[in-house]
């Protein structure tokens, strides 16, 4: 059996997902990527080349039975798990007092309860190999914003990683929260344009996502905040 390692990344198909999974395919890992659009992951996959070593999974990071389904696909397919990276995300950019409270709940649901979900069915399969989740956060995870529900979305992830770091480090599972600055990526879409200055790349951010992934045995890596050059807050 292929003893590589195993990662399975949520919101995979595009942004940082997508290059986290990049890398770590090139590195010679075994990678499952999800998210919501069939489509958005076929495509790529095909612009990979569909490599053996990468299994894509239709589903919502919100939804329990979703995420134990790409867990259960992923030890089915590769026979391991090393490494979980909480990804999927989105913003709705306005503000509470003046926002759509429309689109709140899914963003909450997603951001927050996301990542706790797929720690949660993946924490048996991590203790055998004693592996690394990986929360992908906010520079608005400790830099308060006005009004910005987002940024408490992203606090709650904070407060999330050191939560679980200090139930799982016990086990031998090592927890990373990386907490980038402004990035370009399609997390601004809705946004209706790029932020002004300097952004960084979604590769420069899966750099230190993979960098922590590849530390030896025994260092716990535990916070990264990555902000572009020039970035005040």
């Amino acid at each position: 059996m292929n003893d590589s390692p195993v990662a399975l990344i949520t919101g995979g198909g595009s942004g940082i997902g997508a290059a986290v999974a990049r890398q770590l395919l090139d590195a010679g890992h075994r990678v499952t990527v999800t998210g919501r659009g069939e489509a958005r992951l076929r495509a790529f996959a095909e612009e990979l080349g569909e490599p053996e070593g990468l299994l894509t999974v239709v589903g919502n990071a919100a939804e329990y039975a979703d995420v134990q389904a790409a867990v259960e696909a992923t030890l089915k397919a590769f026979g391991r798990l090393d490494t979980v990276v909480a990804n999927a995300g989105f913003a709705t950019h306005d503000s509470v007092a003046e926002g759509d409270p429309a689109g709140w709940t899914e963003m909450v649901l997603t951001n927050v309860l996301g990542p706790a979900l797929l720690i949660r069915a993946s924490i048996d399969a991590l203790k055998e190999t004693r592996g690394r989740i990986v929360l992908v956060g906010s520079v608005a995870g400790f830099v308060p914003g006005p009004g910005n529900i987002y940024g408490a979305t992203k606090w709650a992830v904070t407060g999330l990683a050191e939560n679980t770091r200090r139930q799982v480090t016990d086990w031998g599972v090592g927890v990373t929260h990386i907490a980038p600055g402004r990035v370009e990526t399609p997390f601004w879409d809705s946004y209706g344009s790029l932020p002004p200055g300097h952004l960084l790349t979604a590769d420069q951010i899966a750099d230190s996502v993979v960098w922590a992934i590849r530390q030896p045995d025994g260092v716990d890596v535990n916070t990264v905040v990555v902000r572009p050059l020039g970035q005040p807050n």
